[in-house]
């Protein structure tokens, strides 16, 4: 019988590692095939046009060179794309909190049939995709005389980021302890004052998650920019770079690689920043109390 257990545990610790190994492995692979573009990005920025037409590329430049940023930054306006790209990636992320903490605090505090809809409607809003939306959007923003505007394209970030900003943030609200806001109630603090000096502290760090989430968001936003906003003085960054671009689609590989490199910098600082907090967020309703 002894014999017959230590067996079964030994073959149990195999199969355990067995298991451990295939994850281990398969979570590289998936890294590797994640971290390659990026990669070869960078290759790419650093390159004298030399080394990008020959046929035989390497992943490390044999002769790295600044040229293809100093050319980038000479054929378009990045920095005035980049200047846009921030207001309106900040301003977008700011309004979004402010309106998201309030209502994600009553959808998680209410238990009501409307918070069970609107839970349901932030989840299903999810699935709608760009081109669905794009029509009835852009006819909203010409009646109020707000195409090729920051402001218009400001508006469209703010309601495009809020369910997820909602989902996010009640999460975080439901990890906060009822019993302090019982306890605020019985020292006569009313429902806004237990929100703004009880609850909105300690939902600090979601709330700097939330907005993080939405500044890289808005910030890598592509097609509602590209759509709406004409004038090139207004363009965002990643719409600029499509102008490196030729007519006949021939890519300016080299200033491109390099533009792109810079564009990429800001989200992939913050996200490192909040990963933790993201996983948090989704996680904290879970936690009971």
């Amino acid at each position: 019988m002894r014999r017959g257990a230590a067996a079964r545990e030994s073959t149990g610790l195999r199969t355990g590692r067995a298991a451990r190994t295939g994850q281990y492995l398969a979570l590289l692979a998936y890294l590797v095939f994640l971290a390659f573009p990026f990669v070869w990005l960078v290759s790419t920025a650093f390159k004298p046009a030399r080394e990008l037409g020959s046929l035989h590329p390497t992943w490390i430049p044999e002769n790295p060179t600044l040229d293809n940023f100093r050319q980038a930054f000479d054929e378009q306006p990045l920095l005035q794309a980049a200047g846009n790209s921030l207001v309106a990636a900040v301003s977008a992320a700011l309004i979004a909190v402010v309106i998201a903490t309030p209502m994600a605090y009553v959808m998680a505090r209410r238990r009501g049939r409307l918070a069970i809809a609107a839970t349901g409607w932030v989840v299903v809003s999810q699935a709608f995709p760009f081109v669905l939306v794009i029509i009835p959007l852009f006819l909203i923003l010409k009646n109020l005389h707000l195409i090729n505007t920051l402001w218009g394209l400001i508006l469209v970030y703010v309601v495009w980021s809020l369910p997820f900003a909602l989902w996010m943030l009640a999460g975080y609200v439901r990890a906060v302890p009822a019993e302090l806001e019982e306890a605020a109630a019985v020292d006569g603090a009313g429902r806004v004052r237990t929100l703004v000096s009880v609850v909105a502290p300690l939902l600090a760090p979601g709330i700097v998650a939330t907005a993080l989430f939405a500044f890289i968001t808005a910030w890598n936003e592509f097609f509602f920019a590209l759509v709406l906003l004409k004038t090139p003085e207004k363009q965002t960054l990643p719409v600029v770079l499509t102008h490196f671009l030729g007519a006949e689609g021939v890519a300016d590989l080299g200033p491109l690689a390099a533009a792109a490199f810079l564009a990429t910098l800001p989200s992939l600082v913050l996200f490192a920043f909040i990963q933790r907090r993201i996983t948090g967020g989704m996680t904290a309703g879970a936690v009971k109390h």
